[in-house]
């Protein structure tokens, strides 16, 4: 009868817990830093605002640079937040050129703060810290928060 009563309580006290939000953290893959010249031909589109290019090199995925103003780049986590341990966990730039996607879930994130706009997922993109010195950007693996 005890064992019973137990089992009862354990499932009573299983279904009254709000449902809790789980997803593996995107992993952390430390880099060298990189110093990148706007003036280059692979760098054209960071020379405007609102431009964007995707860098292959660094980070778990690659990264994302996008010129919020003439004077700051940002700089995204390509793997997406939500599952990034999937392998299709890829963000990119909407054909749009207003927001990040990653086609695989479904989920949209905000240029300006990496917030996500839509679909499951729940965290922001890691942001990395950036520096825009004059016509040099440069991307550390420092984490911005």
């Amino acid at each position: 009868m005890r064992i019973k009563t137990f089992s009862v309580f354990l499932l009573l006290l299983s279904l009254s817990c709000e449902p809790q939000l789980v997803d593996d953290p995107i992993p952390f893959v430390p880099f060298d830093d990189l110093e990148a010249n706007l003036n280059l031909p692979e760098y054209f589109g960071l020379r405007t605002t609102g431009g964007h290019v995707a860098i292959n090199s660094i980070g778990v995925r690659g990264v994302i640079a996008y010129r919020l103003s003439a004077t700051e780049i940002i700089a995204y986590e390509r793997n997406c937040s939500y599952q990034p341990a999937s392998s299709c966990a890829t963000v990119g730039v909407h054909s749009s050129g207003l927001f990040l996607e990653d086609a695989c879930c479904n989920s949209n994130f905000n240029f300006s703060d990496g917030l996500p706009s839509g679909g499951p997922a729940w965290r922001p993109l890691r942001q990395y810290f950036t520096e825009l010195n004059g016509s040099i950007l440069t991307i550390t693996d420092e984490i911005e928060f």
